[in-house]
């Protein structure tokens, strides 16, 4: 009976499919363990809906594996392939699921392996395409139905958003759903355009181009996304849903009616399509989400939001259109096959010599562009060509104009001659005055950039009279003076959406200079002696600081009142925002963890040792560990830092700066500090880093005891290792147990019986065999008495003219 119904139901796919030449052996419906299917094979799901099976782009050649509707009468446009970025050069691609559970694709040039099922039992595992469009490998029960489903192609989606489908991030295993633009209709690589949610958990659609936000959805609010009106609900058509939890944050949509066939595409362009087959069941309905305006003279212009130029003033459009340039014109060409048109379009525009470009290999790929003005022969047999337009022109003809007209007749047309002389003697007149404007402001700019440079090295006499700007700028060819303007436009204005954080001494703005780099500036707030002091400050070590992991200083600006300070932008912020978050803290794996430990230790050893001058930070704490793209951590905040002579060990100072927690007892206590103080911070940042706990030195019967104290207890009862982070999920033991007995080595309450940072971190890459038996830390008994600071509770700010920081991440 099963044989009679799956060939019923051939027979049914043949008729209505409206397959050519349809046979038995061409339909699959599931792939059993060793089965295969073959190049002239396709897997079909249970309604035919959908297909499965290899295809060939338009006008290509390679062979790919892909899903397609089954049921519409053009070429297959695949919604998913599962080999993008390898290719089969011929027709030999055969997918199999073998007898050890491997699902695979194999062709003459070798194979691509798309699940590899190496635990457990590997029997009884049925590949199956289901009428979602989703291709899922799953146990089978012994009684013959679905269960565990192992690999899905819902989780490696490529530029098409199903029903059903997920957008977003699974928290808990690490899957990323977003999707790609192909790199042109041929070549189903990745592109130049993502699709996804914000990975700051804003709620909000993200388009990328080239790691770039290109695109926002703005805020998810009541069943709709804030800045995409035309991304609206169609109670007629589907619904959309945004998920957000402690294990996953995704937005999908559905289908109201199981009938209607829906879907979202990333085209090449970067603007997402939400496609609606139409009652024809032959063509799609199509709403545009995220485009730019549509220019009325041009309408299939290339459709792609750019920056203005000195050049490009919003007015110009490349418009396609088949045909060729002469050969001999062809000014240059880039023939990177990884290039797209969106990358052709963005090179050209920047480039105010280009007029028009196009693809320089057949597959789309790869640019060419045309400079001057050469001749363009249209023909459509040829390819397209992107020529530069200028939009919204209207020309106008007067028909009942004349020579042979009276001049009573033509009145008017002297009328505007006399206006149009009248308007070009007042642009020129215009035109001068703004170039003697431009003169007087460059020379205003040239006074500018003195004036700064004066008011530099005053401030820097008053300050440091041991070291000189002039030094410093010679030492860093990247240290530059900022004007006031720049700052201004690299900042929007100094706009709230822009503001990082609120540091002790200012806000923090990210920014953006005119070549595209991001930067942070954070703005000393105005008439702020310790901010003052803090600016020149860095601005001396600057000359001397050359580390990786030290945040980069990139300049300055001052103008009257204003001071600011320009740093590489880290796009992560600082370790506090992962290590005390329940949900980022799993994104720090013990690995990324000791990563952290030991660039920060290098970092301090460069400080205390390698650089020219010895440096005290004086304020190192997780908020002021920042991380880069691949989570490498550099220190930042100097204004506290103090330079010492080599020969120089501690110095006293009846100003104590810092951050309650952080600072070593006799910095606290006396404002003496050495680099043993620092050492001190880094050990409470080592217990942090490993517990995932903030540090509490001060507390009552109301609050928690301190961290230090909490670590010393397990040590003495030999539980330590109950100390671990419990969103770790496995680590070394030995090197766990290792970072926790040299973290309470650094928090001792002698500064002598401290390691320097040469010996932490020879401890932490095991070159020492036997380690020390820590003392009892500073801090550790429970009795407020023995706080260096017993009037201060938890809410304090000051004690005995004890200065306090309390600093944010930038």
């Amino acid at each position: 009976m099963a044989k009679e119904g799956n060939f019923l139901l051939i027979l049914i796919s043949c008729l209505f499919l409206g397959t050519p030449s349809c046979s038995s052996e061409e339909i699959l419906f599931k792939l059993m363990q060793g089965q295969q299917l073959r190049n002239w094979e396709h897997l079909l799901s249970a309604k035919g809906i959908f297909k499965l099976g290899f295809f060939s782009p338009t006008s290509s050649t390679n062979q790919y594996l892909g899903i397609w509707y089954s049921k519409l009468p053009h070429d297959p446009e695949a919604v998913w392939v599962a080999n993008p970025e390898n290719p089969i050069l011929d027709k030999s691609g055969v997918l199999s699921l073998d007898g050890d559970g491997k699902l695979k694709i194999t062709h003459s040039q070798g194979q691509v392996i798309l699940f590899d099922f190496s635990q457990g039992s590997s029997h009884n595992l049925t590949a199956t395409l289901l009428d979602t469009g989703n291709f899922v490998l799953e146990r089978v029960n012994s009684d013959g139905t679905g269960g565990q489903i192992l690999w899905q192609s819902f989780d490696y989606p490529t530029n098409n958003l199903l029903p059903g489908m997920k957008l977003g991030m699974n928290l808990k295993n690490g899957y990323n759903w977003t999707l790609s633009s192909w790199l042109s209709s041929q070549v189903p690589i990745p592109g130049a355009f993502k699709l996804g949610m914000d990975p700051s958990g804003a709620g909000q659609l993200v388009v990328w181009r080239r790691e770039d936000v290109y695109w926002t959805s703005g805020m998810w609010k009541g069943g709709d996304f804030q800045m995409a009106p035309e991304l609206t609900r169609r109670v007629d058509l589907y619904q959309f849903r945004f998920i957000s939890n402690s294990e996953e944050q995704y937005f999908s949509f559905s289908a109201i009616n199981s009938s209607t066939l829906s879907r979202w595409e990333l085209n090449a362009w970067g603007q997402i399509l939400q496609l609606t087959l139409a009652a024809d069941r032959t063509t799609w309905q199509q709403t545009t989400i995220g485009s730019c305006k549509i220019d009325v003279t041009y309408p299939n212009a290339v459709c792609l939001e750019q920056k203005l130029s000195n050049c490009r003033n919003g007015s110009e459009l490349f418009v396609p259109t088949r045909g060729y340039y002469n050969s001999s014109e062809l000014s240059y060409s880039n023939n990177n096959l990884n290039l797209a048109l969106s990358d052709c379009h963005d090179s050209c525009w920047n480039d105010c010599s280009c007029i028009a470009y196009g693809s320089l290999y057949p597959d789309g790929t790869g640019c060419q562009f045309w400079r001057k003005q050469p001749s363009f022969v249209q023909n459509e047999k040829f390819g397209v060509v992107y020529s530069l337009k200028l939009g919204s022109s209207k020309e106008q003809t007067n028909e009942k104009g004349g020579m042979g007209k009276s001049f009573k007749e033509r009145w008017w047309l002297w009328c505007i001659l006399a206006i149009a002389l009248g308007l070009v003697v007042l642009l020129l007149g215009y035109f001068c005055y703004r170039r003697r404007r431009k003169l007087k402001s460059l020379i205003g700019t040239e006074k500018t950039d003195t004036s700064q440079h004066k008011e530099l090295l005053g401030i820097k006499s008053e300050f440091s009279p041991i070291y000189n700007l002039n030094r410093s700028e010679n030492k860093s060819q990247a240290f530059k003076l900022f004007s006031f303007s720049q700052i201004v436009d690299a900042t929007d204005n100094f706009s709230f959406a822009n503001k990082l954080g609120e540091g002790g001494f200012g806000p923090v703005y990210k920014g953006t200079l005119l070549d595209g780099q991001p930067i942070a500036v954070k703005r000393l707030a105005r008439n702020s002696g310790q901010g003052l002091e803090e600016f020149m400050n860095e601005i001396t070590l600057i000359a001397e600081l050359q580390h990786m992991n030290l945040v980069k200083l990139l300049g300055c600006c001052i103008q009257e009142e204003e001071k600011m300070l320009v740093y590489e932008y880290l796009s992560n912020k600082s370790l506090d925002t992962f290590l005390f978050d329940p949900t980022k803290g799993k994104l720090l794996d013990w690995k990324k963890r000791i990563a952290i430990v030991e660039g920060v230790a290098q970092g301090l050893l460069y400080l205390h040792k390698y650089s020219r001058l010895r440096v005290i930070h004086r304020d190192l704490k997780a908020s002021n560990i920042l991380l880069d793209n691949d989570m490498n951590p550099k220190i930042s905040d100097f204004g506290m830092a103090r330079i010492f002579g080599h020969n120089e060990s501690r110095a006293n100072t009846n100003r104590v700066v810092g951050t309650y927690g952080y600072m070593s007892p006799e910095y606290a206590m006396n404002g003496i500090f050495s680099v043993k103080s620092d050492v001190f911070s880094f050990g409470v940042l080592l217990l942090e880093i490993v517990s995932g706990k903030k540090n509490t030195v001060f507390h009552s019967s109301s609050t928690p005891a301190g961290l230090i104290h909490h670590a010393w207890d397990l040590w003495k009862r030999g539980d330590v290792l109950e100390l671990k982070d419990g969103s770790l999920e496995s680590c070394p033991k030995n090197e766990l147990l290792s970072c926790i007995q040299v973290a309470l080595l650094c928090v001792q309450a002698s500064a002598a019986d401290r390691p320097t940072m040469s010996d932490v971190i020879s401890s932490l890459k095991n070159d020492v065999i036997f380690l020390q038996e820590p003392k009892e830390p500073a801090y550790a008994t429970e009795s407020e008495a023995n706080s260096p600071f017993p009037d201060l509770k938890s809410g304090s700010h000051s004690v005995n003219n004890v200065s306090i920081s309390i600093m944010q991440a930038r």
